[in-house]
């Protein structure tokens, strides 16, 4: 059973401009892969209806053959628990340390106090911030700021992991540790999808790629294809 599963989704908004048309794809528990296309091809929008901030006009998502057009209430809370989201402007607080902003998500769930220590400073080694837990994010450079918005929504061990464009900002170097990052989060169970239209990123990761175009699936290429 897939852990992701679009069939004939379509999105369309008042305009009326249609996002997204018939898209049907699975995703394996534990599998990373890329969502490429021209802007504006769909690619933000199709990461907006697994995360529920949006709703299809027709067609199902389903996550562990669970319809969300079913998930309501409070249950979206829930659900998004599941989902970690990694956004390409970090969307850290401000006002908060380093350390505060990866606890949220733990403390929002209620996770004991001595557990968030443990998890959030684990999570902060793992991004190489382990140092920089009392730092505030205005003392951070671009590239740390967003190792700790990877930090905040891998810290609650999701299922899937949505990253929206998470390279944009950062120069090759740290693009490549970012993905680097990334690359090994399959092996501790969760799955990746990455939003990029980085095409010489995303051709070096070797991964498959999910290739939309004004809305419509153009492609679903092989890490084989991706390699001839």
């Amino acid at each position: 059973m897939p852990l992701l599963r679009f069939d004939g989704v379509s999105k369309t908004y008042d305009g009326p401009h249609t996002a997204l048309s018939d898209l049907s794809f699975s995703v394996a528990e534990g599998e990373l892969l890329f969502v490429t296309g021209h802007s504006g091809a769909g690619k933000s929008t199709l990461l907006r209806l697994i995360h529920l901030s949006e709703r299809p006009s027709r067609g199902s998502v389903l996550v562990d053959d669970r319809n969300l057009a079913k998930v309501r209430g409070r249950q979206v809370a829930l659900h998004r628990r599941r989902v970690g989201v990694v956004h390409q402007d970090h969307r850290l607080l401000t006002d908060r340390s380093v350390y505060e902003n990866v606890a949220l998500p733990l403390l929002i769930a209620g996770t004991p106090s001595a557990e968030v220590g443990k998890r959030v400073r684990v999570m902060l080694d793992k991004v190489g911030l382990g140092a920089r837990e009392r730092a505030r994010p205005g003392e951070l450079s671009a590239g740390e700021q967003q190792r700790v918005g990877i930090a905040r929504a891998m810290v609650s061990q999701p299922r899937l992991l949505l990253a929206d464009e998470p390279t944009g900002n950062l120069d090759p170097t740290l693009a490549a540790e970012i993905m680097q990052l990334f690359a090994a989060m399959p092996a501790q169970g969760t799955a990746v999808m990455i939003a990029s239209h980085d095409l010489a990123l995303v051709k070096r990761m070797r991964r498959r790629v999910l290739v939309l175009d004004h809305g419509k699936l153009a492609d679903d290429i092989s890490p084989e294809d991706l390699a001839s």
